[in-house]
């Protein structure tokens, strides 16, 4: 356990290092001139040039610039945005919060409607259910996120009317920010109609969510039967079948564990694309998340924005991929061994 965990931490470390050096280099792969890219000012005379190289260290080395970088990154002074004029940190502890709250949403929502289905389904193979199962998980990873996210917009807000357009809750509504999710901000806020701001939330909370959901709950559905298919078809379940146990004495003794061990490395892998799709939401349900913060600051060729806002998100990709990844193989210690020995 310990020699897995130092070589987990020794992969995050080298992968934190790469994406340093990444975000550092950013500001010189941005196109234009880099002093204004970092500056977001034009220099107007030679003595204004100087003055800025000077201000951000570009008239040393590329390795004292590079330490000034990391200096700056780890004392928390990660620089202004050039239109709001507001420290970067300040703004990102603000947005991506939001992203994560619905990132999360999302993915409760994949696990516990799409795995239960994918067993129900598995365990029925070649059966009507089943044979509905794989339709509906076919079909909805087929849909576009933000098709998807339009066909709701459009049925259930602008025709029904039953839920909110744009934002995470009414601005009568006057919650502190304080946690950055809404749900926690509400709990903790003195507000008088605690239930009122509740039911509003979720309101705002449920097309975005149902919008990323549907996709990755048909990725669920598909890995999770396929997974207790596999799994019914070992000789131990052979066995358990002959000494008279029923199939749901078998699921929850034998099967249930053993199908559910390859699922979460699968959410590892989801977190990312959860992500991507959540920044494409927060654009049309103007949720005000990383996503639509970070397309905000490419419109508008923010810079440092961009640079902090692109070193977060993959720096926690990054570290709950690995994370996930860790607890899998503590948990099943057989595919690390197995791993091995296949190489």
């Amino acid at each position: 356990m310990i020699t897995l965990l130092i070589r987990y931490l020794n992969l995050l470390t080298i992968t934190f290092g790469v994406l340093i050096v990444f975000s550092f280099a950013l500001a010189y792969l941005f196109p234009g001139d880099v002093l204004t890219n970092m500056s977001g000012i034009v220099p107007q005379s030679d003595a204004q040039r100087q003055a800025l190289e000077k201000a951000y260290k570009l008239d040393q080395s590329i390795f004292s610039q590079f330490w000034h970088y990391l200096s700056n990154l780890f004392a928390g002074n990660w620089g202004v945005s050039f239109v709001s004029q507001a420290d970067l940190l300040s703004e990102i502890k603000i947005a991506f919060p939001a992203t994560i709250e619905l990132t999360l949403y999302a993915l409760l929502v994949a696990v516990f409607i799409g795995i239960p289905i994918g067993f129900i389904g598995g365990l029925n193979h070649h059966k009507p259910f089943d044979f509905g199962v794989v339709c509906y998980s076919v079909i909805s990873y087929s849909f576009p996120v933000f098709w998807l996210a339009l066909i709701f917009i459009t049925i259930f807000s602008l025709q029904a009317g039953m839920f909110p357009l744009s934002g995470r809750i009414n601005l009568l509504f006057d919650i502190p920010h304080q946690s950055g999710f809404i749900l926690l901000d509400i709990f903790y806020s003195n507000i008088d109609n605690k239930s009122a701001a509740y039911i509003d939330a979720f309101k705002h909370l449920a097309l975005p969510t149902l919008s990323i959901a549907i996709v990755t709950t048909a990725i669920f559905i598909r890995f999770a039967r396929r997974s207790i298919m596999d799994v019914m078809e070992m000789g131990y379940i052979d066995a358990a079948k002959s000494r008279g146990f029923t199939t749901t004495q078998i699921f929850f003794k034998h099967g249930l564990r053993n199908a559910l061990l390859p699922i979460l490395p699968l959410m590892a892998l989801q977190v990312s694309t959860l992500i991507t799709n959540a920044m494409v939401v927060e654009t049309i349900f103007s949720w005000p998340g990383i996503g639509s913060w970070l397309i905000q600051a490419i419109y508008q060729r923010d810079y440092p924005a961009i640079r902090m806002g692109m070193l977060v998100v993959s720096v926690f990709v990054v570290t709950l991929t690995i994370t996930i990844e860790f607890l899998s193989r503590a948990i099943d210690p057989a595919r690390d061994r197995f791993e091995r020995v296949s190489v």
